[in-house]
């Protein structure tokens, strides 16, 4: 069985069922492929996900927007994600928006890429340095 495709993008589905969906259970959810959804760094703490849509519907048809919340302070994390409809709308978005001014500051945009697919980055003060057993008996 080929994978299903939507505007040259395939699509993953998932059967979703949890306690926050128990009124529909068994609602099919399908999340679009890496190409249509951004990442966003850099929101205020009182950009919420209505004003992150409404800044990126300009470029197209915005499926989601998600502001990631911490949850102890009850506030934005300072990133976000933006899906759109077709990859297409999403790299106008990426191109236009990044380095722009919404809720007073200055957001970066991205393509979203897989974890396995970013780089890990380890502070200096962390880094293990090996000697070779000949260097460390001179």
């Amino acid at each position: 069985m080929a994978a299903p495709r939507l505007g040259g993008s395939f699509v993953k589905y998932l059967y979703y069922s949890s306690s926050s969906y128990s009124k529909n259970p068994g609602q099919l959810f399908f999340f679009r492929g890496f190409a249509s959804t951004l990442f966003v760094k850099g929101l205020s703490f009182s950009t919420t996900e209505e004003g992150l849509a409404n800044s990126f519907s300009e470029f197209g048809k915005v499926v989601e927007a998600k502001v990631m919340m911490d949850k102890v302070r009850n506030r934005s994390k300072g990133f976000g994600f933006v899906s759109f409809a077709e990859e297409k709308e999403a790299s106008e978005a990426l191109s236009a928006m990044n380095g722009k001014l919404l809720d007073g500051r200055v957001i970066f945009v991205d393509k979203v890429r897989p974890r396995h697919h970013r780089q890990s980055f380890i502070p200096p003060s962390r880094q293990t340095i090996r000697v070779p057993s000949e260097a460390a008996d001179k």
